[in-house]
């Protein structure tokens, strides 16, 4: 399967955000347990932070991430990439 990179950015208030982490935890194991190898994190650095997981297209990758709580819950902006692995 191809992997895809969401790349995200904050849009809300970080209380508002913290709200909806333990669903978006929630989902990235329901995505492992569908066999999507997830991983989630933030920048340590800077705002934001990044999905990476495996999918079988870009239509089923995009969604992924249309489902995802932090974009349901309108906490992120993001970008869609898919990520080609060479070595």
């Amino acid at each position: 399967m191809p992997w895809f990179v969401k790349i995200e950015k904050g849009i809300v208030a970080k209380h508002i955000f913290d709200q909806y982490v333990p669903a978006h935890l929630e989902y990235v194991a329901r995505l492992n347990k569908l066999g999507h190898d997830a991983k989630t994190g933030y920048w340590k650095e800077d705002e934001g932070g990044m999905l990476i997981f495996q999918a079988d297209s870009i239509e089923e990758a995009k969604t992924i991430v249309e489902n995802d709580p932090l974009i349901l819950n309108k906490c992120v902006e993001y970008v869609l990439h898919q990520w080609c692995v060479v070595g």
